[in-house]
């Protein structure tokens, strides 16, 4: 059976292009060969199957490697170990908290990339928690999530998981983004883009605000590409204010 993209709703305002497409049962994973990563994750944070904290199906915290990867591109446990640096949920495992499987597949290696424990468990949790409130707006239908990391190769590049066994190595991104188009019930667009250093923060996450172009330049993907036109060029141009 063929998975067509065309036929996953996820990817009804576009999908970036990526070395090996994942289809997941509820989201999309873009990998990097090169970066041994996601280059992108792809989500709807669907409303029917998020559940109120606590109340949802349990985390299942069951990390471990995609074997529809290549061996020697694949990230595998061991390439983590000891590094110091998180296993950083790109979708996060509470945007899939309806069902057990759908909370387990946030956990193949091929959603994870190696954050800053400072990074991970404070501002990008904030980030996490605030796009599901503007999920939960009344006003809003679905909310499309993209999100990465950044390279800056101006910068020097930090490698994890020297695994002698099938030498993969991890390089450390720079920084993440994560993009959000909200549709309402008229059928009207939102964009949001965001861009955080992949170190801890105490500002507030509307200092991480960037015209979603910037995020296409930096990550090196063209996003929402479904959607043309001078108002989406614009769109993409402007920063939009918190929710």
């Amino acid at each position: 059976m063929i998975d067509l993209p065309s036929l996953r709703k996820e990817t009804r305002y576009g999908m970036p292009a990526a070395d090996q497409i994942l289809f997941n049962r509820y989201y999309i994973t873009g990998y990097s060969y090169y970066f041994r990563q996601p280059k992108w994750v792809l989500e709807i944070v669907n409303p029917p199957t998020i559940k109120i904290e606590n109340e949802g199906v349990e985390r299942s915290d069951n990390f471990r490697p995609d074997y529809r990867i290549p061996q020697m591109f694949r990230a595998d446990l061991v390439d983590f170990r000891g590094s110091g640096y998180d296993r950083g949920h790109l979708v996060p495992s509470a945007d899939q908290a309806g069902m057990q499987v759908q909370n387990s597949e946030t956990f193949l290696l091929t959603n994870m990339s190696p954050q800053k424990p400072d990074l991970n468990r404070v501002i990008w949790r904030r980030l996490e928690n605030a796009v599901r409130v503007l999920n939960d707006r009344a006003d809003v239908l679905e909310t499309y999530v993209v999100t990465g990391p950044v390279f800056d190769f101006d910068k020097p590049v930090t490698v994890i998981g020297t695994n002698d066994s099938n030498q993969v190595t991890i390089p450390v991104p720079h920084a993440y983004f994560k993009s959000i188009l909200t549709e309402d019930k008229r059928g009207n667009l939102e964009m949001w883009s965001f861009m955080i250093d992949n170190e801890g923060s105490d500002l507030p996450l509307s200092e991480f605000l960037v015209p979603t172009q910037k995020v296409e330049i930096y990550a090196g993907i063209k996003l929402w590409n479904n959607l043309v036109g001078s108002e989406i060029e614009e769109e993409k141009s402007k920063v939009r204010s918190m929710w």
